[in-house]
């Protein structure tokens, strides 16, 4: 999947657009109720992935449970998260490395583990603020 073939699937799945906050290579896709990000796309150098290879990757990053890290992180163009977390997020390849059904249901895993609205807290009183 290409950077572009990204976009249209995220638009037509989530109904999202991508928003540019920094410059016209990155962007992020966010719950429009709470805000969160559920994904974070770039482009960086083959070496920061630590990729021994010249030119610049597209990536995206996704959140993902914990307890399925292992389990992607062993696929073809998969890899820890990229300047996030990499407890919680993992980076995919936008190089055609990744297979398509796999990028999909990371961004259907990350967009349910981000659509949570915060609760609201209640002082030591218990009446909510």
């Amino acid at each position: 999947m290409t950077k572009e073939e990204l976009i249209r699937y995220v638009a037509e799945r989530f109904s999202t657009d991508p928003e540019y906050p920094w410059d016209d290579e990155s962007f992020i896709f966010r719950h429009s109720a709470n805000r969160k990000w559920f994904a974070v796309a770039m482009r960086v150098p083959y070496t920061r992935l630590g990729i021994e290879r010249e030119g610049l990757a597209d990536i995206v990053d996704v959140k993902c449970s914990p307890l399925l890290m292992g389990a992607y992180r062993g696929l073809p163009g998969i890899l820890p998260g990229y300047h996030m977390n990499k407890e919680h997020w993992l980076t995919i390849r936008l190089d055609g490395s990744a297979e398509e059904g796999v990028i999909r249901e990371l961004f259907e895993l990350s967009f349910d583990l981000t659509n949570r609205t915060p609760k609201r807290r209640r002082p030591p009183g218990g009446e909510k603020i």
